[in-house]
C-alpha cells in the first residue's frame, strides 16, 4: 500500500503527464472530494489553467450532463472525472459525459468512477512499467484470436469469438491525446463477436451494483449466453433481489442491453485481492464481461447501448485458440514466466 498522495502523482505525471500551460477540468462530488481536491493539489503545481467541477453544484443526484461542464470539456487539454456513481447516472451523464471526452481530439481523460483512498493506496500504486510489459504481453497473446474459452471452478464455461474488424485495446495507464482510460488501469479489452455458454459472475457487478452489493462469492449470478445475448429464464442468483435488478438492467434498458459489449483480461499483477469495487477489481488478474454497449469509440462496433454494467469472474482459466494463458487467476504462459 501507498498513499493517496502517491497514487495521485502517480496519475498527474506517469498517466495523464499533465504540462505547464495545459487547461485541465477535473470533475468530482461531495463524497469523493478529498481525492479530487489531492489532485487538484498536485496539478496546480504543474499548471495554473484549472476548474473544478462539483456535481453536486448542478443539481440532486442523479443529474443531467450540464452545458458548463461540456463546454469546459470541449476546450481543455486534459480531464478527470473522479466521483461516484449514481443509479441513472450511466445513461443521463456518463455517456453523455464520454461522447463530449470523445469529440475533443486533444483531450487526455481519466475516468474514475467509484474511486476511493484505498484505491488510490492501492490500484494507483501500482508498478505501471510492468503491468505495462504484462499487458503487451497479453496483447500479442489475444489480438488475433478467433476464439477465446474460459473456465471456472465455480461453473463458468464458454467461449467468445472475435472479428480482425473489432479492435483490441491496450489500458495500461499511459493516456495519450484523443483517449481516455480508467484509473487504476491494467486490462485488455475489446468487443466480441459472439458469445455462447455459461457465465458465472462471483467477483462484483459495475455501475450502481457493486456498492449496493459488494462481494458476489456467496450469491453468484448464473447466466446462459446464447449468441452473444443473455437468456432472461435463465439468470439464477440466490439474492432474489439482486438477481430482479440484475434482470432489469439487462432486459429493460433498451434492446442492446442484454448483449455482451465488452470481453476484458485484467493485467494489473500489484493487485493481490478483490475488494468489491469495479474501478480496481476489473484490473485484477482475471476476466471480467459486461453486457450493454461495446464502446464503440474504442473497439470500433456498429452497435451500442444506454445500458453498460461488468462483472468480475474469479479465478478463471483462459485458453487463447487452445493455448491456456491464465490457469485459475495465474498467468502461465512462457512468455510471462
Amino acid at each position: 500500500m501507498g498513499t493517496i498522495e502517491q497514487g495521485v502523482k502517480q496519475a498527474v505525471e506517469n498517466c495523464l503527464r499533465v504540462k505547464a500551460g495545459e487547461s485541465v477540468v477535473i470533475i468530482t462530488d461531495t463524497e469523493t472530494i478529498e481525492i479530487g481536491s489531492a489532485l487538484k493539489t498536485a496539478i496546480e503545481e504543474i499548471t495554473a489553467e484549472i476548474q473544478f467541477l462539483v456535481m453536486e453544484d448542478f443539481g440532486e443526484r442523479p443529474i443531467d450532463f450540464p452545458q458548463a461542464i461540456g463546454d469546459a470539456i470541449k476546450t481543455a487539454d486534459v480531464s478527470v472525472y473522479a466521483a461516484q456513481g449514481a443509479k441513472g447516472e450511466l445513461q443521463t451523464f456518463r455517456m453523455q459525459m464520454l461522447k463530449a471526452i470523445e469529440a475533443n481530439s486533444k483531450l487526455r481523460h481519466a475516468h474514475m468512477i467509484g474511486i476511493t483512498p484505498r484505491i488510490m493506496k492501492d490500484g494507483m500504486c501500482s508498478d505501471y512499467k510492468e503491468i505495462q510489459r504484462i499487458s503487451r504481453l497479453v496483447y500479442e497473446k489475444v489480438r488475433n484470436a478467433d476464439k477465446i474459452k474460459v473456465v471456472t471452478e465455480k461453473g463458468s464455461n464458454f467461449v467468445a469469438e472475435f472479428s480482425p474488424e473489432l479492435k483490441w485495446n491496450i489500458s495500461d495507464g499511459i493516456i495519450t491525446p484523443g483517449h481516455w482510460k480508467n484509473l487504476p488501469d491494467g486490462e485488455v479489452f475489446t468487443s466480441p463477436l459472439n458469445v455462447n455458454g455459461t457465465v458465472v459472475i462471483d467477483g462484483c457487478l459495475g455501475d450502481f451494483f457493486a456498492e449496493r452489493y459488494g462481494s458476489l462469492e456467496n450469491t453468484p449470478i448464473i447466466i446462459e449466453v446464447a449468441d452473444g445475448q443473455a437468456i432472461k429464464e435463465s439468470v439464477q442468483c440466490d439474492n432474489e433481489q439482486l438477481r430482479q435488478e440484475f434482470s432489469k438492467y439487462l432486459f429493460e434498458i433498451d434492446e442492446n442491453s442484454n448483449r455482451v459489449g465488452e470481453f476484458a483480461i485484467g493485467t494489473n499483477t500489484g493487485l493481490t485481492e478483490l475488494i468489491y469495487n469495479l474501478l480496481q477489481d476489473e484490473k485484477f488478474p482475471g476476466i471480467h464481461i459486461a453486457f450493454g454497449s461495446p464502446l464503440p469509440g474504442k473497439t470500433g462496433a456498429k452497435w451500442d447501448s444506454k445500458a453498460h454494467v461488468d462483472g468480475v469472474i474469479k479465478n478463471p482459466s483462459i485458453y487463447v485458440d487452445g493455448e491456456m494463458i491464465m490457469d485459475k487467476g495465474e498467468f502461465c504462459f512462457e512468455e510471462f514466466v
